[in-house]
């Protein structure tokens, strides 16, 4: 199989250090270590997490165009994805982990020290209150979630920590489209916009996956986003 560094310069254009790529492999290490101990991720072949993991991370390059200089959050980041590739990637981009489960959090601050990323920061905290703390709320350039929740809660997880003309990009698998359909008023109600939905086709993986990019056009109504659990239990729709 082609490497991480060949991989992302056909699929994304990107160059990769020879320093960059030690690391990615030194954090392929610390994951598969600490997944033995934890349960960090059900991917546990270094090919599938070079692709998965690694790769998909990066695949947000297709819709920012800029990450130097900015202020990312990683949203229920759970083992550090995309917030770790993206720190990795780019030293100039400030990543911070936002996460309910401090043991995830635990794993995340070991492979930030193991691999001297200096960009980095731990938030433990449900994303409803950090939304409504003034140290997160509409602060952030960039708000990305992975795997976290369907897009009508998700949305009031993300949106109230985008400041104004941010973006939200939620990393989404085959039923975004219909997400986000459901998710439109959501949007509108939080200062959100849809902007896009753009497919990414990955090496060996079958079937597209979606970034869908919402753009924070309006500050976010005070009352949002409500207490812990009930954008869950009942999301806007």
């Amino acid at each position: 199989m082609p490497s991480l560094a060949e991989h992302a310069k056909s699929y994304l254009n990107l160059d990769l250090t020879e320093r960059q790529v030690q690391q990615f492999d030194q954090l392929t290490d610390i994951l598969l270590d600490w997944n033995q101990r934890m349960n960090l991720t059900a991917i546990t072949d270094p090919d599938e997490i070079m692709i998965k993991h690694h790769l998909d991370s990066l695949t947000l390059l297709q819709v920012v165009h800029q990450f130097d200089g900015m202020k990312l959050i990683d949203v229920g980041t759970g083992a550090g994805f995309p917030g770790l590739a993206l720190a990795i990637t780019f030293p100039d981009l400030h990543v911070t982990f936002l996460d309910s489960t401090g043991k995830k959090l635990k794993f995340i601050d070991h492979a930030g020290q193991a691999l001297k990323l200096s960009n980095i920061e731990i938030v433990h905290a449900r994303a409803e209150d950090a939304g409504r703390d003034k140290r997160h709320r509409e602060v952030y350039d960039i708000v990305t979630a992975r795997a976290v929740a369907r897009m009508p809660a998700l949305m009031e997880y993300t949106l109230p920590l985008a400041k104004l003309e941010g973006q939200v990009i939620a990393m989404k698998g085959g039923t975004a489209y219909d997400e986000t359909n459901t998710a439109a008023k959501a949007i509108s109600t939080l200062g959100g916009e849809l902007f896009s939905i753009e497919e990414i086709n990955l090496p060996t993986i079958e079937n597209p996956r979606y970034l869908v990019v919402v753009d924070k056009l309006d500050p976010t109504p005070k009352q949002y986003p409500r207490n812990a659990g009930i954008p869950t239990r009942e999301p806007i729709e």
